[in-house]
């Protein structure tokens, strides 16, 4: 690994996750170089295929990999609906390789027992709250759960219009305002996180930031 300008390899599946990834590294970790990889039929195939199959998992896998051989001292995938082909890849890589909301989940554990999580995009938060309740149980605790998903808002992001996608973000956070922490789901999602923290009286999350500083962290370790 060069310790000066580490290569970071970022896999993204929506073009939207991209400005968000880059604030948090140029914020967090300037001194890292960012490349981006993109393979945006991912949700759509996702959702054709019902789920995670083998063949999207070795995809997965293929990704990391090609980042690893194009010298990555380390691999951050931006979108939340592949959790279990990205744990798969990473069990065998050389260097360290991130879910993009690890970091986020830990932070909410310690925050509360009623805990939000808003996403955009169906499948990903389906296997996130599947990702986040295993992680609860890993660590002894068992807080409550309430998802919301907002697919318009992913469809204005989809189409350029971020403002348009804030705007419904924030609109639906008051469905969970109960909740002592609300995770905003996916990177893309993040660009909404000032407008959820003027209708949310709780504790607001995004994942770029959180996903960022694990990385640095590990990758400093690794040999």
């Amino acid at each position: 690994m060069n310790p000066i300008a580490p290569r970071i390899a970022l896999i993204h599946a929506v073009y939207a996750a991209m400005a968000p990834a880059a604030a948090a590294f140029a914020a967090l970790w300037p001194e890292a170089q960012c490349v981006n990889l993109v393979d945006d039929a991912l949700p759509a195939d996702l959702e054709a295929d019902g789920g995670l199959t083998p063949p999207m998992e070795r995809r997965i896998a293929r990704l990391a990999q090609h980042a690893i051989t194009a010298g990555a001292d380390g691999v951050l995938f931006t979108c939340s609906a592949f959790g279990a082909a990205i744990d798969k890849a990473a069990a065998s890589a050389p260097v360290p390789v991130l879910k993009p909301n690890e970091a986020m989940f830990e932070a909410a554990l310690s925050g509360g027992g009623r805990i939000g999580l808003l996403g955009t995009f169906a499948p990903a938060v389906a296997s996130m709250a599947a990702e986040f309740h295993d992680m609860a149980r890993s660590r002894g605790m068992s807080p409550t759960l309430l998802a919301h998903c907002v697919p318009q808002a992913m469809a204005a992001a989809r189409a350029g219009n971020i403002a348009g996608h804030d705007r419904l973000v924030a609109e639906a956070a008051p469905l969970l305002a109960a909740c002592d922490v609300l995770m905003l789901a996916h990177f893309s999602t993040s660009t909404a996180l000032d407008a959820v923290r003027k209708v949310h009286a709780g504790s607001v999350l995004s994942a770029p930031a959180a996903a960022v500083a694990a990385l640095r962290r590990l990758t400093a370790a690794a040999p």
